[in-house]
């Protein structure tokens, strides 16, 4: 069963869902640590679900072997109710009134492997019950009428041999349990063969996700064998193969960083994850992929097999769109759908898709099931596992499973969201209306033009694109109208370029400075550019003289402002001629060729450290951005400060540098909280119009260990 389709605009229905009154909007954030006893330890929110009254979420936590608990009488202000040990891995967990089922992983090995599903009072957070499966369970499923469970053992393979393929045994199968008085009738437990059924490997089925319709009738994936079952306690009633989709307009390459969707991958088995009923015939899945597949978007079946839907790379494209594109992944599975709920809002029967990779859920009306319509884009936390919606409450909920506490990065975290009576409040920023597809993402530098036009340039993670983007700030949200690549005279992409800071020539044309490294031969550097983007010939290109580079660092130029004949150039960090929390504000005369500095005195930092990541002149003062390296509740500083214009007269390089005074102008931390997230690391990007109204932008370091949430907004006039 292979589907061919082209590229599909998102635009008309994002733009749609824009329009409407009713959105879902992010009301509030829950760090997974906050359950724990040590808030040092890795934990994870994966599956999720939430108690009959919408009270209580319950999600997973692989790494503490627990399920955690989450109190929402306040949505806006989730409090943690601690955490349940549930003698193993726990796989997922369904609720039915107020106990908690959670299949739970003892397997010794692959070949020998084993579990348990259990129920836990939510009330007094007791074991009540548990039952001896017979194998590793992946998922779990609640009937709506709470009269079973749903497990899929799906005794998982061993990716280390065998080429990582299926074929080894033993083989998965689907299990039931029958519920009694809030409890589990183990001697119910019933066992479905799904062996000989699927094209790939028909003697090992994985089965790996599971849900339940009205009817009793549940319907598994296969994800290794891109298989589908549907089936009843009584057995199985059909089955089919996911089929293959044709991908065309899409970037397959890994080994470039750029964003360069030209290519095309025929036949690209669907091999899904999550499946949910949306009706008791048709049901959609998440096409992930694994060993050959992944078609980067999402599927509609009726239950006897028939396509109904196929999403094509519409849903990716939208993610291009708001800057959420992971390009480290382009050559494996794009933005890679994984997790996928369904909720009936206000009449409106919804699906909600997580791509995994992306960070982002993707809201779709499936009022028509032959024609879902994307209403919106949500932004997740890092890594969206699973999601529970709770339309009684208003409320969809995702368990973000990534947490980077060894990297110092962002924790796990749960997130909520409230379907309100408002405009989405996110993205900031899109590209979406563009006559082609423009990818973009790591803002950094930026200046403003006129008529609400603001130009900003991406940093040396897409380093075989430097782009500089023309953003339209009159539009709800900003958006990207024209990319611009920078080249040398050749007419190739200026690699080896970090592109930090631009500003404007004062004819048509900019200065960008670029952030050197000399370990990967990045030179610290000005570099002159006209219109189209091309880097001009000889004097062009601005060196830094013997004094600086006989100091320079690794962190260098972040942002480049001009006034008069003179660039000024702000240095992130401490170059080594300089005293402990202060960096050079350094000045080039375009007319002389002359060289100099001042000293700016930055705060010292409680953790990691602080440095400088903008500069602009703007009336009587130049203005800078002053932030720390961390994110979360461990930020302490991201601000702007300005400086007074008369202090701004640089010293020559080898003396005593003047230092400058700053007056703080806004604290950008209660900005960065307003969408109810966590704070992000890089305010990077910072622009000033004529009549002093700024905007503000964020670095979402090419989705890679990043949520990929970009802010941009306007704080109002300086």
């Amino acid at each position: 069963m292979t589907c061919k389709l082209v590229a599909m605009t998102s635009v008309i229905a994002i733009s749609a869902g824009m329009a409407n009154a009713d959105a879902f909007n992010r009301i509030a954030s829950f760090p997974t640590f906050l359950n724990n006893a040590d808030a040092g330890e890795e934990s994870s929110a994966e599956i999720i679900s939430a108690s009959a009254d919408g009270m209580t979420l319950v999600y997973s936590d692989s790494p503490l072997g627990v399920i955690g608990l989450i109190d929402i009488t306040d949505p806006s202000n989730p409090k943690p109710k601690g955490n349940i040990a549930v003698g193993g891995e726990p796989t997922a967990v369904s609720i039915i009134g107020n106990t908690a089922f959670v299949g739970v992983n003892t397997s010794e090995s692959f070949t020998n492997p084993s579990g348990m599903v259990k129920a836990f009072d939510l009330d007094s957070m007791a074991e009540i019950a548990a039952c001896d499966l017979g194998g590793q369970p992946d998922s779990t499923a609640a009937a709506p009428d709470g009269s079973f469970i749903a497990i899929a053992i799906e005794n998982e393979r061993d990716e280390d041999l065998g080429a990582g393929r299926v074929g080894q045994m033993p083989a998965g199968f689907l299990v039931t349990v029958d519920v009694a008085d809030g409890t589990l009738d183990c001697d119910t437990l019933n066992v479905i063969d799904v062996t000989g059924l699927a094209d790939v490997a028909p003697e090992d089925p994985e089965p790996e996700f599971v849900d339940i319709n009205a009817e009793g009738e549940i319907v598994v994936t296969l994800q290794e064998n891109n298989h589908i079952v549907v089936a009843n306690k009584d057995g199985v009633i059909s089955h089919f193969s996911a089929g293959a989709v044709d991908l065309e307009g899409i970037d397959a390459t890994d080994e470039r960083a750029a964003l360069i969707f030209n290519e095309s991958q025929p036949g690209r088995v669907r091999e899904p994850d999550a499946v949910q009923w949306i009706d008791n015939t048709h049901f959609a899945i998440a096409n992930e992929g694994d060993m050959d597949g992944g078609s980067r978007g999402w599927s509609i079946f009726s239950q006897d097999g028939e396509l109904v839907y196929e999403n094509g790379t519409s849903f990716e494209h939208a993610i291009v769109e708001v800057g959420h594109y992971p390009d480290r992944r382009s050559d494996a599975k794009g933005v890679e759908p994984e997790g996928m709920e369904f909720g009936v809002f206000d009449d409106t029967p919804m699906a909600f898709i997580l791509a995994e990779r992306s960070s982002i859920v993707g809201v779709y009306d499936l009022t028509d099931p032959a024609a879902p319509v994307l209403k919106q884009l949500l932004p997740s936390g890092v890594g969206p596992e699973g999601a529970v919606a709770i339309p009684s409450r208003n409320l969809f909920v995702t368990a973000n499973e990534v947490d980077l506490i060894e990297d110092g990065g962002v924790r796990s975290h749960v997130m909520i969201y409230e379907l309100q009576d408002a405009a989405p409040a996110y993205p900031q920023l899109t590209s979406a209306g563009a006559d082609e597809l423009i990818g973009w993402g790591a803002i950094s530098g930026m200046v403003a033009d006129r008529d609400g036009i603001v130009w900003a340039v991406n940093d040396s993670f897409y380093g075989f694109q430097p782009t500089i983007f023309k953003i339209d700030t009159t539009t709800t949200p900003a958006t990207i109208i024209d990319s611009i690549p920078v080249t040398r005279q050749n007419g190739e992409p200026a690699q080896q370029l970090d592109m930090e800071g631009i500003t404007l020539d004062g004819e048509g044309g900019f200065y960008i400075a670029s952030e050197g490294r000399t370990d990967r031969v990045i030179p610290h550097a000005i570099y002159h550019v006209n219109a189209d983007g091309e880097i001009q010939f000889r004097d062009g290109e601005i060196g830094l003289p013997p004094e600086l580079m006989a100091v320079e660092r690794r962190f260098g130029f972040e942002g480049i402002t001009k006034v008069g004949d003179v660039l000024w150039m702000a240095v992130q960090r401490e170059w080594a001629d300089d005293p402990a929390n202060y960096v050079k504000l350094v000045a080039y005369n375009l007319e002389t060729e002359e060289w100099g500095a001042v000293h700016y005195p930055k705060a010292e930092p409680a953790t990691g450290w602080v440095g400088l990541s903008e500069i602009v002149a703007h009336g009587d003062y130049v203005y800078v951005i002053e932030r720390d390296n961390q994110i979360g509740g461990a930020a302490v500083t991201k601000k702007i400060y300005r400086i007074p214009a008369v202090e701004m007269v640089p010293a020559p390089l080898g003396e005593a540098l003047p230092v400058v005074s700053k007056e703080e102008v806004r604290d950008l931390i209660p900005d960065l909280l307003s969408l109810n997230g966590y704070v992000v690391d890089k305010v990077e990007g910072l622009a000033i119009f004529e009549d002093g109204t700024a905007w503000i932008s964020t670095d979402n370091d090419g989705v890679d260990d990043s949520s990929g949430e970009t802010y941009f907004w306007s704080p109002g006039q300086f």
